[in-house]
């Protein structure tokens, strides 16, 4: 069975327009998932990155097309300029991998109702209320906001170090375990796909 070690952060929007689209891949090929949140800043820094507030005009103003038209393409609401962004990700990160822990809900699920919060719904994702819901609306008790946080903490930053060690640089990012096969980007779940198919 295929394992997926999945990088991402909650306030990334190529990872929420990324969708389900790990999932149904996952669901086809009887593969697992482990989600793996981790501080993308932090990555950057580490990998050779630019955080997108630092970025020369010209790559942001690509950036910002690229994006609407990803959202059109996909036929997916989108807000490119939402009010609680940048925002703190760490508290929705620990939430993530405390119900990961914990399990009974839907993981995917989860990251997803934290993306569309961010990225759609004008939520600030760094506030208890707003990760509370999310984890209620995924099946989780919504208490793990604060019981997660000692393990969450320690998870995220284990996240990082690894994810800079296995060359991850940016989210989203999917890793298969058994062969080290490394995609980067909503755009390359397709080719994860063909790969867990063993046609490339």
């Amino acid at each position: 069975m295929p394992h997926i070690d999945y990088f991402f952060t909650p306030i990334s929007p190529y990872t929420y327009l990324a969708g389900n689209g790990l999932e149904e891949i996952a669901a086809r090929h009887g593969a697992t998932i482990t989600y793996k949140p981790l501080d993308i800043i932090s990555l950057y820094a580490r990998t050779g990155g630019i955080a997108p507030k630092d970025r020369h005009p010209s790559r942001m103003e690509y950036r910002a097309q690229d994006l609407l038209r990803s959202a059109a393409k996909l036929g997916l609401p989108f807000n490119l300029r939402p009010a609680f962004w940048p925002t703190n990700a760490a508290p929705s990160s620990y939430a993530i991998i405390a119900a990961q822990a914990a399990g009974g809900g839907d993981v995917g699920a989860l990251c997803q109702a934290l993306l569309r919060a961010c990225w759609v719904e004008e939520q600030d994702i760094a506030q208890d209320a707003v990760i509370r819901a999310a984890l209620e609306g995924a099946g989780f008790d919504p208490g793990l906001a604060d019981s997660g946080l000692l393990s969450g903490a320690e998870t995220y930053a284990a996240n990082l170090e690894e994810g800079a060690m296995r060359g991850v640089f940016g989210a989203p990012f999917y890793l298969v375990a058994e062969t080290d096969a490394r995609f980067w980007g909503r755009d390359r779940l397709e080719d994860l796909d063909l790969h867990l198919s063993g046609k490339i």
